[in-house]
């Protein structure tokens, strides 16, 4: 079974390259795409298609973010070119000779001049093998952080589709006695009107008045019934526990699925005829908008 993943995450882990320590920082929220942004120092922006592209191969959703900075320096210094050093103290001899009033040149200045420190040689196919290394392991740790957190809220929909569950099974086998009373009031008032207009004259039979009473409850027990949406209830509730079970990537059928549920329960509430089922209609309105709350934070 795949995990189920959160889209908000965080994780900070450090890697050694060639070019030094680095710490590697990471975080997420919730996104309907995916938005990678990358905040490198100068010397690794070169390597930034690498590193997006372990990012894109575990991260389906969500902006996420990642900042790389150094820690600390490679253990080897920076050479000296004892050759351009041997050249630049010739230069200020000669000047100094020519201009004995000159102030001398400074450790700074010497350092600063064109080619006396050599910078550190590195392989780049080296940094790269270490940054995609380094990477790799802060996203194991941000890819944890996300399980546990996906696991947490898979916990937290599973309840949501308890509720869900038992406010329709409570309500099921209250329907039967609802619509027999809806039926009762309905063809004593039809009956009531009807019997009126008879002795005012109408043109219609005892029996063709019967007949009209019984098409009008009917068709009226007909509008009211509540059969498909309790079982499409039921079937969406199945689905998204199916797909908690099976993990993966699921954030997007999930909001479908409790799109289609609120749908379902707004049409139970449209259809209510007691205050059984407004209350039911209620209720399960209340837990599927909480359950879009928590989805909008699943991969």
């Amino acid at each position: 079974m795949s995990e189920i993943h959160s889209m908000t995450g965080f994780a900070s882990t450090q890697g050694e390259t060639p070019l030094g320590l680095i710490n590697i920082e990471l975080r997420s929220v919730n996104s309907r795409f995916l938005d990678v942004n990358m905040r490198l120092p100068d010397a690794l922006r070169a390597y930034e298609p690498v590193l997006q592209g372990i990012v894109k191969s575990r991260v389906a959703r969500g902006k996420f973010d990642c900042r790389i900075d150094f820690l600390s320096a490679p253990d080897a210094p920076p050479a000296v070119d004892v050759r351009t050093l041997e050249n630049l103290r010739r230069i200020e001899d000669e000047v100094r000779a020519a201009m004995p009033g000159v102030r001398p040149l400074s450790m700074a200045d010497i350092l600063k001049y064109p080619g006396v420190v050599r910078p550190l040689h590195v392989d780049p196919a080296e940094v790269e093998a270490a940054l995609a290394q380094a990477m790799t392991q802060a996203m194991d740790a941000f890819d944890s952080a996300r399980s546990r957190e996906g696991a947490a809220l898979a916990r937290v929909l599973e309840r949501h589709c308890d509720k869900i569950s038992e406010a329709v099974e409570n309500l099921v086998p209250k329907i039967p006695q609802i619509h027999a009373q809806l039926k009762a009031r309905l063809t004593e008032r039809l009956e009531s009107a009807l019997s009126e207009s008879l002795s005012q004259g109408s043109t219609l039979t005892r029996e063709e008045v019967s007949d009209r009473i019984r098409q009008e409850v009917t068709l009226y027990a007909l509008r009211m019934d509540v059969a498909e949406e309790v079982n499409r209830l039921r079937t969406h509730v199945a689905e998204v526990r199916r797909l908690l079970s099976a993990g993966g990537t699921m954030g997007r059928r999930l909001d479908f699925l409790t799109q289609e549920m609120n749908r379902e329960s707004n049409t139970l509430g449209s259809k209510a005829a007691s205050i059984e089922m407004t209350d039911t209609a209620l209720a399960l309105k209340l837990s599927v908008d909480q359950m879009r709350e928590q989805i909008q934070n699943i991969e």
